[in-house]
Order: C-alpha cells, then structure tokens, then sequence
C-alpha cells in the first residue's frame, strides 16, 4: 500500500456508521466467544476471564494507537476497509488454528500437566492480538475518515465512540444468549467473521473501490470452507464421550465409563453427575448428602418431607434420596442451565415423578419459593469458580427462613490437603445465622460437606441414629454407609475466620490465590 495524501472523504457517511457499529458488535462477540473458547477447556475462573479481558484491552490499545497513527498515512476508505476485512478473516481463523492447541489442553488439563496447560493457555491467548489489534484500529480511522471541519471534531469522534460502544453492547448478548447455544462457539466466530467481512467488502464497492473489493472477496468465502470441513468436528474428543453439547452458561459432556453415565462441565475437572441404571452408590459427595438430617435427635426417614436442591445438575442427590427416603418425599431442584435439566432427563434417569426441575438461579429461587424444606442440599460450587451470592450471611439467612424447626442446610465445599480456608469462611458465615455447624471430610476427594441445623445439634445424635438404623436396615444400605462415614470422617469445626456478607465476600480472591498455589506447586513439581 503507497502513502496517498489529500484522498477522498466517503460520501455515505451513515455507512460508515454502520461499519463502526459492526465492528464494535464484533469486537466484544469475538470477545466474548475468546471466554467461552477457552472456558470449554481452562474453566471460568475469575484469572481465566481476567486474563482474557486484560489481554484484549491491551490488543485494542496497540490498535487504537496504529489505528491514529495509519489513518494519518492513508486516511482512505480503501486502508479501513481493507484492514477490516482482515481483522475478520483472522477471527475466522482463531478457532480452527486453536483446536489443536486446546485439544492438546483438554488432555492436559484431564492429566493435571500445569506447565503444559500454562504454555497451551498463553498460546490460545496469542491468537487474539491480530483479530482484536485489526478492530480496534476501526474507531481511529473512522474518525479521521468522518472529520471533514475542524470545529466538529469533538462531536464526530463522541458520534463514533458512541455508536461504536452500542455495538459492543449488542454483540455482549448475542454470543450467549442466542449464537452459541445455537451453533456453538466455533460457528460463532464463524458468524461473527463472515458478517464482517461481507461488511467490509460492500465498504470497499460503495466507496469506490469494487476491484479491491473483487480482490477480496475469497476471504468470507474461505472462513466459510473452513467451518463446512472443520467445525463439525467435536470440540472435545475424551475417550467414552457419547454427547456434548454447548448451553449458555456451560459446555456440557457426557461419558460413558464401564456403564456409569459422567457428567462433565467446561474444562471437566470434577464429575457433577453420575447415573447407573440399577447403582445406586457412587461414593463421592452426593451419598454423604443423605446423612446431614440426621444431626437431629431420634430423627427417623419418615420425617424427611421437603427437600430442595440448590445445584440440581444431572439429579444424583435427587435420585439418591427418592431410593432412600421414598418418592413420597417431594424435591425442588434448582438448576440455573435448562440444557443441563435436558441432560439429565435424557441420559441421568433423571425422570422421579417427584422431582420438580427448576430452571432458575438458585438464590433467588429459594428466596421466592413459597415451602419449607426438611432439608436445603447446595451443589452449586463449581471449583475454581464460586457463586459469591450462595456464600453470604444474607444468603444462609433465606435458607434458614426456608426451613422447618428441624431444617438442616447442607454445603458441598473444596479445599485441598493443607488448605481449608474456604471451609473456615463459610463455617463463620453460617455459624452467624444456624446455632450448629459440622464438618465432614468426603474420604479419598477434595471436598467437605459443612452441614447446618436450625435447631441446637450434637454429633452425638448422628451416632445413636446411627445405631438406630443399623439395627433395623441392613448394614449396606447407602445411608448406613453415609452415616458411617460421616461420623469416621467428622473434622473439627473451625474457628475464626470472615463473615461474608452481600457487601463484602471476597471469595475471589481467596479461590484465586488457592488456584495461583495450586499452579505454583505443580511447576514446581
């Protein structure tokens, strides 16, 4: 491209506009798409989004700078439009020259190799800079395109600047709400590009410039190609996959292992479902959820009645208490993902007449539900990501208001084999609202259950209902086992430590450090 002075200002100036507005649709799409393309493999913690979005605004600074400083040089239609179009055709590009990489993660990840998963995640991000970079010179080139007084300078870039902002907000929703569930993440950046380009294009005709734009026009046309051979392929290919599928909020596996049906989210550290058609067993957390009632004295399995379920996944804990209570015992459960609720009716057995599946948000469902529960089960935390909102003061008082006098809230936290600030956080936050707290070690994982009861409890009472119920049931049944195991595995329950409250819960930070840890110990390893 020669340096050109004096050249032509674009007469269609609402065009411009509109190519303005595009970009900036694309540019948070892309971005947006960049999350969930990685959080398929590497997660959705706060340092997976924070990493994504710092490095992005880094990308569109360089390119807010090259933008000023080439539309200076070539204040064309042609130089923007041109330097569009291949910001699009290279956004088309990411996914497909990532898949190898991520798969190369995916495996990494399963396998717990940190450095190898460090170098693929750095990559991935790598990836960006000349899509992102491209886009963020449209804003500096527009402006220098749209100018034609002097004295109107200050409206003309607010104009641009403001139009530019309004696309971003549309493309914040459009990947999410309707383009990914619907096509998935890599016919997303497949979507994204294509429209961009086909912009950039009628750019270059209506400005003038049809034989640059015939010059071009095999880029959408080669992003197209690419996604009919290629993006068919699974985004991950684990051994005993039988269905995955992207939702809103997840990517969604399911193996198959010997029989037993596993449900896997994101980057698929940790089984939030487990099914067999004639097990009922798993071990694990979801079994030792059925002991918390009996905190209480002389409590016996007919006095469970209500139960709902905060993290309802593919329905285990659900399934498992309809086995050990009986289905006259009724149950919300509250799943924030419909796709996972099609899940786990489809491949979970998850199909109890007494199971009530509710696609809502689980704090405000529980808040706006009109029942009292024998029993709140809460498996909504996702390591490394937590809901803050489920680990407050205000949150444990909703589900004491939800419970009867005999009410037990039962919680499924992390921790690691020297690290259990979590557990002391949240034993403080729910000791400040229920008058009793118990912790239990989930044996052979790295998770607890902190369970607390409405009512003044001792563990003493677990054990004689224990000895209760060993008399009169066999001595293998999955509720003598939990009850077992979760006097075997008592922990003490901790002192000190912060009351979350809706104001402050700096859970964040304190996942975030335990994850940078973790990452340190393993390169270290």
């Amino acid at each position: 491209m020669t340096k050109q002075k004096n050249n032509p200002i674009p007469t269609n100036l609402k065009y411009l506009y509109f190519a303005v507005f595009s970009s900036g649709m694309v540019t948070m799409g892309i971005e947006f798409g960049a999350s969930r393309l990685l959080g398929n493999v590497f997660g959705t913690s706060n340092l997976v989004w924070a990493s994504i979005v710092g490095l992005i605004m880094i990308y569109l600074t360089l390119g807010y700078f090259l933008g000023g400083k080439y539309a200076d040089r070539f204040p064309t239609p042609k130089a923007m439009f041109t330097f569009m179009l291949f910001g699009a055709l290279s956004a088309g590009i990411v996914p497909f020259i990532s898949n190898p990489v991520l798969r190369f993660a995916a495996n990494a990840f399963d396998a717990l190799q940190v450095a190898f998963l460090a170098g693929a995640f750095i990559s991935v991000l790598i990836l960006f800079i000349i899509p992102i970079t491209l886009f963020g010179m449209m804003s500096p080139f527009a402006i220098r395109l749209a100018i034609t007084d002097p004295t109107s300078a200050g409206k003309v870039s607010g104009r641009i600047y403001a139009i530019s902002t309004l696309g971003s907000f549309i493309g914040t929703f459009l990947p999410d709400l309707i383009l990914i569930p619907w096509v998935g993440t890599t016919r997303t950046f497949v979507i994204f590009s294509v429209f961009l380009a086909v912009v950039a294009l009628v750019g270059l005709f209506i400005t003038g410039h049809q034989k640059r734009a015939l010059q071009l026009i095999w880029a959408p046309i080669f992003i197209l190609l690419l996604a009919y051979f290629w993006a068919k392929n699974p985004i991950k290919q684990t051994q005993g996959q039988i269905f995955e599928t992207e939702s809103s909020y997840n990517y969604i596996q399911v193996l198959d292992s010997s029989g037993f049906h596993l449900l896997r989210l994101n980057e698929g550290q940790g089984v939030h479902s487990i099914y067999h058609p004639e097990i009922i067993a798993y071990n694990g957390t979801w079994m030792h959820f059925l002991a918390t009632p009996f905190y209480n004295a002389d409590y016996k399995t007919d006095d469970l009645k209500n139960v709902a379920i905060v993290g309802l996944a593919a329905g285990t804990v659900a399934r498992q208490i309809t086995e050990i209570y009986g289905d006259d015992v009724q149950i919300d459960g509250f799943e924030i993902d419909p796709e996972i609720i099609a899940v786990g009716e489809q491949y979970f057995g998850m199909t109890m007449p007494n199971l009530n599946a509710i696609a809502q948000d689980g704090r405000w469902a529980l808040e706006h539900s009109d029942k009292k529960y024998d029993l709140i089960v809460i498996d909504a935390y996702r390591p490394p990501y937590i809901p803050w909102h489920m680990t407050t003061q205000e949150f444990f008082q909703i589900a004491y208001d939800h419970l009867t006098e005999n009410g037990v809230v039962a919680i499924n936290a992390g921790r690691t084999e020297t690290d259990r600030r979590l557990i002391q956080v949240l034993s403080a936050t729910m000791g400040s609202v229920f008058p009793s707290i118990h912790v239990m070690d989930v044996p052979e994982t790295y998770n607890s259950i902190i369970a607390a009861t409405k009512s003044p409890t001792t563990l003493a009472n677990l054990e004689a209902n224990f000895l209760n119920i060993y008399n009169a049931e066999q001595p293998q049944n999955v509720l003598t086992v939990a009850i077992y195991n979760t006097l075997t595995y008592a922990a003490p329950t901790p002192t000190g430590g912060m009351v979350y409250t809706d104001e402050r819960a700096p859970v964040e930070w304190l996942l975030n450090d335990m994850v940078v840890r973790y990452v340190f110990s393993g390169l270290e390893n």
